[in-house]
């Protein structure tokens, strides 16, 4: 059953890791434009059919979203808000560093922090629960050797910096920079870590036993990428009134094409967190798994983004070592995600 669990995450990972791919086939709009418009597909729609699955029969959401957990519900938009901020970041950092290193960077970060600030906040507001009690030593080390992993990729990106010369930086990644990148990708690791904040916040917002468990975080996430959406929206439109780019969304000629791909974009980046709650009903018999859960979700997402790095001729031209150093850290993701269930 945890193999099945691991695997739907790795799938969900492997989809998520593959939606910047589809954006690269929209034509005409500006970057504010599709951005909000796939965060409809990816924040909205996507995260609404999938709370629609945690609601059984003779129930709705609307009762579910005005139940007595008012306090969680707040918290977790919330949380979803300061996330929003992550995912901005989260763009800029691959602008700079490329799929492959701004991933790694940003979601190593976000694996990291996510998965320890959860429980210490909720620590803050409810210590009768005793959050803290999920950070055994197991999934400290969990977290630890991720890390490693993470810092292995960031090793082979500064030999990567460093052996380019800066027309082959330019032909990988047209707007390379590594400082400025490794600060927005950190930036954007720490404030994307809130979503798992906000997942922890909203664990309870459910029909209980009469949700199926491999649904049960899906109405929480919907709240979440509610409030991130609330906060990408406010930075596009600013952008479009900013740049004068609200003609993007009245170019008929385009909108069948990038409305194609925006969906398609939207629902591989949703799949990374809907694959997580229908693994997570597969790990119950393992709590450290469970709190690891979404550590493993962003090392194997930084895992598949660098194999797409790869495939997109990201590191062409850089040395056998600096590969190798990649291939270790790549190798050391994976094994972190494995790891706890031997401890």
């Amino acid at each position: 059953m945890i193999v099945i669990g691991l695997l739907i995450i790795a799938i969900g990972a492997f989809c998520q890791s593959s939606c910047y791919v589809p954006i690269n086939k929209i034509k005409s709009w500006s970057w504010e434009s599709y951005w909000i418009v796939q965060g409809v597909f990816a924040w909205l729609l996507f995260p609404l059919l999938g709370a629609l699955l945690a609601v059984p029969a003779g129930h709705s959401l609307t009762e579910l979203f005005t139940s007595p957990h008012s306090f969680n519900i707040w918290m977790t938009i919330f949380f979803g808000v300061l996330w929003g901020v992550g995912g901005l970041t989260f763009g800029l950092s691959m602008r700079y560093l490329g799929v492959a290193l701004g991933q790694s960077i940003a979601l190593g970060t976000c694996a990291g922090l996510g998965t320890i600030m959860g429980p210490v906040l909720l620590n803050i507001f409810f210590p009768e629960q005793k959050p803290l009690e999920s950070l055994t030593s197991a999934v400290i080390i969990g977290v630890v050797v991720t890390l490693i992993g993470i810092a292995i990729i960031g090793v082979a990106g500064s030999m990567k910096a460093a052996s380019l010369s800066e027309e082959e930086k330019k032909a990988a990644v047209k707007d390379f920079n590594f400082p400025k990148g490794l600060a927005i990708a950190l930036l954007a690791g720490f404030m994307s870590g809130c979503f798992n904040v906000g997942l922890e916040f909203g664990k309870d917002i459910n029909f209980g036993e009469l949700t199926d468990p491999m649904f049960r975080t899906l109405p929480a996430t919907l709240l979440v990428t509610f409030g991130g959406f609330v906060t990408n929206a406010s930075y596009c439109f600013f952008q479009n009134q900013k740049n004068g780019t609200w003609g993007d969304y009245k170019n008929s000629s385009v909108w069948g094409n990038n409305l194609l791909f925006c969906a398609l974009a939207g629902i591989l980046w949703y799949s990374q967190f809907f694959g997580l709650s229908l693994g997570k009903g597969f790990l119950t018999s393992s709590p450290t798994l469970m709190t690891l859960s979404f550590c493993i979700l962003m090392a194997l997402n930084v895992v598949f983004s660098n194999i797409w790095g790869i495939i997109l001729k990201e590191w062409k031209g850089c040395s056998k070592q600096t590969i190798a150093v990649l291939i270790i850290g790549i190798l050391v993701l994976i094994i972190s995600s494995f790891l706890p269930q031997l401890l």
